[in-house]
């Protein structure tokens, strides 16, 4: 039995990263970054936690060579897509699992946190961590691998 692989989800961020971020993503392997970073400040504060990766956003530069347009990477066994979610209009989970082949989809983009099966498959909208808007609780989530399934948490963010 392997041990379990956990890794940090954030999105939404727009230029601003909560201190208690520190707290809520503690011990994670690495993070992955949905989107609206908003600053490359941003990036180098979440590397102190653990290696991030991030994709770009309608509110981020595409140019910035930090960012990708999607990640798609394997963990664990686990096939994890990441995108931020604007590119689907007004995503929603369904709209994302149709639009991805992945066992694991994360994005960002409505700032609605979500953690939703659809045909088997782990759609994750970890909330926005950044400036509060929409009257929505800033939140991460946390998605962990065991033994080839993977389970996700939102984490509320202090204000």
């Amino acid at each position: 039995m392997s041990a379990a692989v956990r890794i940090g989800l954030i999105s939404d961020t727009h230029g601003l990263l909560r201190p208690d971020v520190h707290r809520a993503l503690a011990g994670v392997a690495m993070i992955l970054h949905a989107g609206d970073v908003c600053g490359d400040e941003i990036l180098d504060e979440l590397n102190l936690i653990a290696p991030t990766q991030a994709v770009w956003g309608n509110c981020d530069e595409p140019w910035n060579a930090r960012l990708v347009e999607r990640l798609d990477l394997t963990v664990a066994g686990v096939r994890i897509h990441v995108s931020h979610g604007h590119e689907l209009g007004r995503p929603r989970p369904a709209a994302v699992a149709a639009a991805y082949d992945a066992d694991v989809c994360v994005y960002g983009h409505t700032h609605k946190q979500v953690i939703e099966q659809v045909d088997g498959r782990l759609i994750v909208n970890p909330g926005a961590a950044g400036p509060r808007r929409f009257d929505l609780v800033p939140c991460v989530a946390v998605l962990t691998i065991a033994e080839g399934r993977a389970t996700a948490e939102l984490l509320p963010l202090a204000e």
